[in-house]
């Protein structure tokens, strides 16, 4: 599909349905696209379309950041296997013998709620940097805690000397499957093995660093690496770098979330900065030079004779680097002037000599002035 449709469009239900209106609209829409009872061109497509709206809009977190970025900011968030990962699928396709048929649907990125659990949980790291940094692109270490391997056991489980049995219910498949038949129907159900607790493998002697879970907290230093022109809240995702899940299971992802902090001097907007530029009334009168700073450092600005209060001057190529393309923004400098709060005696005539050279001139031309 060139252009996707809106989530709560494919569903058929309403932006401010409940998750058991979503969760109902899905079974339904589901039961009939599913390929193995509808053999009609574009029910696979229309299965995977309703699939995807569905691991939306039944993850509260997910829904949220839909409703408010919309397709085109929510897509450039999430991956496909993003927007898959924990969705509560089994829950729905339970007795149904649907399970395997959605993975082959899917690819080998997605898997069933089973073989999600062996996915070790990812890890949120807030970073704050500077905005040069953020302008020029930099490297940071983030110290986290995380699962890995025992070092005792090597992530078997099993105290050193022993080794683990495999599961004789499940023959180390880690699951099992019931069958019943209703009528002409028959039904499979796949669940984690009882007896190893989904392991596949049977411990007799743990291993007394880990307790027999394979796993122990760790301290790790690792090297981000934060491109130029990063916008403040972007996340990061470095894949692996997570908690480690049991049983030889895949680690999370590391998602760090970068805030870049207040300048003193420029405000940002997109790829531009704003810099507000204090002249004396003469200098805005006569034309000045004027310096400037920079992210790179000062520069000179020329200001025009003639120049009024809130004109935007532009110096180009001199704001934030773009992430997504090339060249840089521009940065924009507003002009104010300077008013003394307190005049000696001699500006004070000065000015008072100059008030009267403008005279009903400066009238004239303050009735022509728009707001």
């Amino acid at each position: 599909m060139s252009e996707k449709r809106d989530y709560y469009e494919v569903l058929g239900v309403q932006r401010n349905a409940s998750k058991d209106q979503i969760k109902d609209a899905y079974r339904k829409l589901a039961l009939q696209y599913h390929p193995d009872r509808n053999k009609e061109t574009g029910a696979e497509e229309k299965f995977k379309e309703i699939s995807e709206a569905y691991a939306v809009l039944s993850d509260d977190q997910k829904r949220q950041q839909y409703d408010t970025l919309g397709h085109s900011g929510f897509d450039q968030r999430y991956t496909s296997e993003d927007i898959f990962r924990g969705a509560d699928f089994s829950s729905i396709f339970r007795d149904m013998g649907f399970g395997d048929l959605f993975r082959t649907i899917f690819g080998g990125g997605f898997s069933s709620d089973y073989e999600e659990s062996n996915v070790g949980q990812d890890i949120a790291y807030e970073l704050e940097i500077t905005l040069e940094e953020a302008a020029r692109g930099v490297e940071k270490e983030v110290d986290i805690q995380r699962t890995e391997k025992c070092d005792t056991c090597y992530g078997s489980g099993a105290a050193p000397g022993t080794t683990a049995n495999v599961c004789s219910k499940c023959n180390g498949a880690g699951k099992v499957q019931n069958m019943r038949k209703a009528g002409f129907a028959t039904f499979v159900q796949v669940t984690a093995c009882p007896n190893c607790r989904g392991k596949g493998k049977v411990i007799n002697s743990p291993c007394n660093s880990c307790q027999g879970s394979g796993l122990m907290r760790k301290r790790r230093t690792i090297t981000v690496k934060i491109p130029a022109g990063i916008e403040d809240g972007s996340q990061l995702r470095l894949r692996g770098e997570g908690e480690m899940a049991p049983n030889d299971g895949l680690s999370g992802d590391l998602y760090v979330i970068v805030h870049i902090k207040q300048h003193p001097e420029f405000i940002r907007e997109g790829n531009d900065l704003w810099y507000v530029a204090i002249l004396t009334y003469p200098q805005a009168a006569l034309g000045a030079e004027i310096t400037i700073p920079t992210l790179e450092g000062e520069t000179l600005l020329k200001v025009p004779a003639g120049t009024q209060v809130g004109k935007v001057l532009v110096l180009k190529g001199k704001g934030m680097p773009r992430i997504r393309g090339y060249g840089r923004g521009d940065l924009l400098v507003r002009i104010g002037i300077y008013v003394p709060e307190k005049l000696t005696a001699k500006q004070r005539s000065l000015l008072e000599e100059l008030a009267k050279e403008f005279g009903s001139d400066v009238k004239s031309k303050s009735r022509k002035f728009r707001f």
